[in-house]
């Protein structure tokens, strides 16, 4: 026999409706879908509903629709939504938040997950004189974003990308899709400096470049000039009708500082995900945390599902203990995937790496491993090795032996036991949810035929969407073959 509690709902306020909001919410919805322990509302700036802000440079070459990109919003008497209202100040003594609308939310336990803002750098020309974007500039941090980007760029004109990173390279391939002339310019020495090592970042470019795009690294840009282009600062023009601003972030913690909560490059939280302010939580972007985890998909969302145990009563003993971090490439024709410390220098003391580098069919693959366990690993061109490798680095597993072999993506041979993953253990299609091939299969065959149905059941691509194109092969082939036998 069930117990349920007599004692009234707790009313817990969580203020921004993204990607780790909108999570933490379906998340309390799965623990609670009565109502029962708490209730919810859940305040959000933007007037639409939630969106996986990470698909965003899909919908530049219209490799998606708003509506593919759209998260789960699950309709529950615990929940509610005021979309299209932002929160302006919270008292912590009082605990309440004043709205813009005028007002005032009572919370037993605030949530905040207000992100990061895109940042532009002191740059001559990047910012009107009240801070906002000038003539010809973008970031693409939002729908809003977007929107303005889809008005600044014509098939056949050009176009510069500021940063190299991920959504800068991201951001670059769908322009190319759209059939803009792109170019983009990073400072650092190498493109996803963070992420590769140079070797890497050559043969990446090198990919970037048979697909149109130029490839400024170590360039430094000195201002730009609109109806004309980005000027370096050797005096080169880059022409672009518009440029894409993809060179950093900030956490959103303005609200926070406001209200005393302590801040050092986010919400400082601990273990609980708690503030300074015991009844005051951060997750997602906005929160710093020991572990890391801020700009990252998959820790913002163990951050909710940890948080929801917690302020549910789920798991009173739930804990946050740090991320590590996989990175993978969402564009058009690159594979992409990279976790850990891939660069020489900041290898542990007695690395094993075995690398393979194959510039001429843009391939290139480097394991790092230390004390048998993987410490690193870069795949660009190797996709049938992710999963694997990547689960070996979630885990802490143990390397095979034969280390080429698991880079060739041959587990069973590189001494792996069970198909297609060590002791039997199946590695994930998406590894933001842990959505395996078998669950996908197993949504198939209970009717799941759509990305999106697919996603409905097992949340697989509502992650980073790193995912999306296993998905949609599995669902190719599965559509192919009729029904497929699971296990």
């Amino acid at each position: 026999m069930t117990r349920r509690s007599t004692l009234p709902a707790r009313r817990i306020v969580v203020v921004g409706n993204g990607m780790t909001g909108a999570r933490f919410a379906e998340e309390v919805a799965r623990r609670d879908p009565d109502g029962r322990r708490v209730r919810v509302t859940l305040v959000g700036a933007e007037p639409g509903p939630a969106y996986n802000r990470v698909l965003l440079p899909g919908l530049i070459d219209g490799a998606y629709a708003p509506r593919d990109i759209a998260l789960p919003e699950p309709q529950t008497a615990g929940i509610t939504r005021l979309r299209g209202t932002a929160a302006t100040g919270i008292d912590p003594r009082e605990r309440t938040v004043d709205l813009d609308t005028g007002e005032r939310l009572d919370y037993d336990e605030l949530v905040l997950a207000t992100g990061a803002r895109a940042a532009l750098p002191p740059l001559r020309g990047l910012a009107a004189a009240d801070g906002t974007p000038a003539e010809g500039v973008t970031a693409l941090r939002d729908l809003a974003d977007q929107r303005r980007l889809a008005h600044l760029v014509r098939p056949g004109a050009p176009a510069v990308v500021l940063g190299g990173g991920v959504l800068g390279l991201e951001t670059a391939r769908a322009l190319t899709g759209a059939g803009v002339r792109v170019a983009v310019v990073e400072a650092a020495p190498w493109i996803m400096r963070r992420q590769i090592d140079r070797a890497c970042a050559q043969v990446l470019a090198r990919a970037y470049e048979d697909l149109g795009v130029r490839v400024h690294a170590w360039r430094v840009a000195d201002r730009w000039a609109p109806g004309s282009g980005l000027v370096l600062d050797d005096g080169t023009v880059l022409a672009g009708d518009a440029i894409v601003v993809t060179a950093g972030v900030r956490p959103a913690v303005e609200l926070a500082d406001k209200a005393g909560v302590k801040v050092e490059h986010g919400v400082v939280v601990d273990d609980r995900l708690a503030s300074s302010d015991p009844r005051i939580h951060a997750i997602g972007d906005c929160a710093s945390h020991p572990g890391g985890g801020a700009g990252l998909v998959q820790p913002g969302y163990e951050q909710a599902r940890i948080l929801a145990d917690l302020l549910t009563g789920a798991d009173p003993a739930a804990r946050y203990t740090g991320a590590r971090p996989v990175t993978r490439l969402k564009a058009q024709g690159i594979d992409l995937t990279a976790m850990g410390a891939t660069d020489d220098e900041a290898a542990e003391p007695g690395t094993e790496s075995v690398v393979v580098s194959d510039p001429a069919k843009r391939r290139y693959a480097k394991l790092n491993v230390a004390g048998g366990r993987v410490s690193g690993a870069v795949l660009l061109g190797f996709p049938e090795a992710s999963p694997e490798v990547s689960r070996l680095f979630d885990e802490g597993a143990a390397v095979p032996e034969d280390r080429l072999g698991l880079l060739q993506g041959r587990p069973e041979e590189a001494g792996a036991e069970g198909e297609g993953s060590a002791g039997g253990r199946e590695a994930h299609v998406c590894r933001c949810n842990a959505v395996t091939r078998t669950d996908i299969e197993q949504a198939w065959l209970d009717g799941a035929r759509t990305r999106p149905a697919i996603a409905q059941a097992t949340r697989a691509t509502t992650g980073c969407g790193g995912c999306t194109r296993d998905v949609d092969a599995l669902l190719k082939a599965m559509d192919g073959k009729g029904a497929a036998k699971v296990g």
